[in-house]
């Protein structure tokens, strides 16, 4: 097509004026009302602060386009990088386009900036995610040769649909395990004595479902948890950590964590809940939801919903969110594709005799 918007890209340093910043986060805003219409819209100042204390170990970089002569923002990709031991063939990447722009060849563009960042930093794998929120995401990942590999959805409890009784009984039921184990919490940063404990319990991760997905198991270091605390304290948010460890040796068997970040005041999000294989059917699971339950509800009353993510194949924990009265708030699918199919579609998509509207 020969009637395409004109556009202009260029990078996006973390070191950007507010003005710059205030021009992505009104994009940002833009579309976290697609993809959470329930939400209120992000301060600026979190987005600063979320951008400016990024992990060292994460290499990010972020383009923006606007239209000639305009300083709006019409369009952001990024390439995130893990400059870790692991997964040293993967670039993860997000390509955003406000609604009114889509199908003029931004995504295309932004599309060829990523993989030049994946070929410059010897990355052979690209990887991304799609809501089903976001009309067209889907369709231009199949078009660029990618492949679902795992599907999932965020999942949500409206806590006035909660039982009480049940987070009652799942307590009473867990008193069964507290001679032998014990249940504790840490409110905000994890306690420094106990760091390299915690970094090995953070391996929990690695026992999720991650369907055809071509990743390594990953191993967090006390000094990355450090980095990544600093990003989410200096963003607004509070963690709570609800953990099970052996008394006798003081061996973790398991942990759930939430945060809360009083501009959404409404909801928590619930992130990681996991169990080691051999402290399993024990229901140290249900224990954990229930703790981490009890205390929200008496000490967060602002809070009316809580959401998580959860593969489809999840069936151990989906069983208990759906015990709980969790329900589907989105769809989710996250994609991956070889460097050298995104190449290929990017020459078929630049050649004179062939034109892409995506």
């Amino acid at each position: 097509m020969n009637n395409k918007i004109k556009f202009e890209v260029s990078p996006f340093p973390k070191d950007s004026a507010k003005t710059e910043y205030e021009a992505l986060n009104n994009l940002l805003n833009s579309l976290r009302k697609e993809r959470l219409p329930d939400d209120p819209p992000l301060p600026v100042e979190e987005t600063i602060s979320n951008l400016q204390t990024i992990p060292p170990f994460v290499d990010l970089q972020i383009w923006v386009v606007r239209l000639p002569g305009q300083n709006d923002i019409i369009a952001m990709g990024d390439s995130v990088i893990m400059q870790t031991p692991e997964n040293q063939h993967l670039q993860q990447f997000e390509i955003s386009v406000e609604a009114g722009y889509r199908r003029q060849g931004i995504g295309t563009h932004m599309l060829g900036l990523v993989a030049a960042e994946a070929n410059k930093k010897n990355r052979r794998l690209l990887m991304t995610n799609t809501s089903d929120r976001i009309p067209g995401g889907d369709a231009f990942m199949k078009s660029i040769g990618a492949q679902a590999g795992m599907q999932a959805h965020t999942n949500q409890l409206a806590l006035q649909d909660l039982n009480p009784d049940l987070v009652t009984d799942w307590l009473e039921r867990s008193k069964k395990n507290s001679l032998e184990f014990e249940l504790g919490l840490w409110m905000g940063p994890y306690p420094e004595a106990q760091l390299e404990d915690i970094a090995r319990l953070s391996d929990i991760a690695n026992q999720q479902p991650i369907g055809d997905l071509d990743i390594e198991d990953m191993h967090t270091s006390p000094e990355q948890l450090r980095e990544m605390e600093n990003n989410l304290f200096s963003r607004g948010g509070q963690r709570w950590t609800f953990f099970i460890r052996e008394r006798s040796g003081g061996k973790f068997a398991g942990f759930t964590e939430t945060i809360w970040n009083p501009n959404r005041p409404e909801v928590v999000r619930q992130e990681l809940t996991g169990v080691f294989p051999e402290f399993r059917n024990k229901g140290f699971g249900r224990w954990l939801k229930a703790a981490m339950l009890e205390k929200i509800l008496s000490e967060r009353p602002q809070v009316k919903f809580i959401r998580t993510g959860n593969a489809d194949s999840n069936v151990a924990m989906l069983k208990i969110n759906n015990e709980l009265g969790f329900k589907p708030y989105s769809a989710d699918t996250i994609w991956q594709v070889e460097l050298h199919q995104v190449e290929s579609y990017l020459s078929s998509a630049n050649s004179p005799a062939t034109h892409k509207d995506n």
